[in-house]
């Protein structure tokens, strides 16, 4: 009975681990407003919320690219969380106290361009 609990035991702790729902990964892209490098790198931190896994965002494009476990966030808490960090997306408007704390190089409402 003692081998039979080892072999369970051994099996059990040398086995790989599986990954977590890994059927739940979903790939969107979103319509995300910005100007540059520094827009670029506030955007991509801005989407890695809890179960995002890739973001990028296309300075030429404004297209945002997320791989992200659909049982862990919702596209809704992603824009979200972009908005907070000063950027309008298609789901959210950035407050203009978020949209203030951009530098003033990304003030993307301008219309200027600057890249």
């Amino acid at each position: 009975m003692r081998h039979l609990l080892f072999l369970f035991l051994m099996a059990v702790t040398t086995l790989p681990a599986l990954p977590a729902q890994a059927g739940n990964t979903v790939t969107m892209h979103f319509k995300v407003s910005g100007v540059c490098e520094q827009c670029k790198t506030r955007i991509e931190a801005g989407a890695y919320v809890k179960g995002v896994r890739y973001a990028s965002w296309d300075i030429d494009t404004h297209e945002l690219t997320v791989k992200f476990d659909s049982s862990k966030t919702t596209p809704q808490i992603i824009l979200k969380s972009i908005a907070k960090a000063g950027h309008d997306n298609e789901l959210f408007k950035a407050e203009d106290v978020d949209y203030n704390k951009v530098t003033n190089c990304c003030k993307y409402r301008s219309g200027i361009k600057k890249h």
